[in-house]
């Protein structure tokens, strides 16, 4: 269960992060921001953002036990 909220958390920091730089027009370099169509919508994406922001929301959730 502790996975599934991690997945989430770093679902929602990836795509708040990679909204606000993206729609700058800069990739950010190793964030390796990339509009994704989904459907009729843009939406700004990073994979190593998700990696690494819900590694880090799962360390949180093992420290709370």
């Amino acid at each position: 269960m502790d996975m599934i909220k991690a997945l989430t958390l770093g679902a929602i920091l990836s795509a708040t992060i990679a909204l606000v730089i993206g729609s700058q027009g800069t990739s950010a370099g190793p964030l390796a921001i990339h509009m994704v169509h989904v459907a009729d919508a843009k939406l700004y994406w990073s994979w190593p953002v998700f990696f690494s922001g819900s590694g880090l929301s799962f360390g949180l959730f093992l420290l709370q036990r």
